[in-house]
């Protein structure tokens, strides 16, 4: 089967930061074949609009991993909701589903179909902190692992990257993907 990756970035950011391109090269040297899409519209432009051109730039099938860091993260539930097949893992890094701080989250949706989210996903990650200083922390963790299930791991780690947190590598990712 092709093995085929996809990291979607965080808010303001772009595919060239923290441990995107350590977590890209990893990959492609275990046979996998990479998108790292930048998206500078995510979490700017309202998710009704931006999710279709999302869709429309990539496939989803059995061999499809999905990562995403933060604003990608969330991105990634409107994205398992719509597609019309199953992918094989998704890992939402630092991911939120309802407003994690006070700021404008237009990535996120109104409402969400958790079980079509969890009908086209083999196996999920939820990776949070309990320190995150935007509010992506553990207990939004928690939110989405008791709607969709699979694991959730909590770690004492901010951000996992961020302006002020160098975050180059991230083995743990490296270990989850199969």
């Amino acid at each position: 089967m092709n093995r085929r990756a996809i990291l979607f970035h965080g808010t303001g950011a772009h595919p060239d930061v923290l441990w995107l391109p350590w977590l890209r090269r990893r990959l492609t040297e275990r046979g996998y074949s990479v998108e790292a899409p930048h998206y500078p519209g995510l979490n700017t432009e309202p998710v009704a609009t931006f999710l279709p051109k999302v869709l429309a730039n990539h496939t989803f099938d059995a061999g499809t991993v999905l990562v995403g860091h933060s604003g990608g993260a969330a991105l990634l539930l409107a994205v398992l909701e719509k597609i019309d097949s199953k992918v094989d893992q998704a890992i939402l890094v630092a991911g939120y589903c309802t407003r994690p701080n006070t700021a404008d989250e237009p990535v996120l949706q109104e409402q969400y179909d958790w079980e079509a989210i969890r009908a086209h996903v083999r196996d999920l990650y939820f990776i949070n902190s309990r320190e995150d200083p935007y509010g992506c922390d553990d207990t939004q963790g928690r939110a989405m692992f008791e709607r969709l299930g699979g694991t959730q791991i909590v770690r004492d780690d901010g951000h996992f990257g961020d302006i002020d947190q160098e975050y180059a590598s991230f083995e743990l990712l490296d270990r989850l993907i199969d």
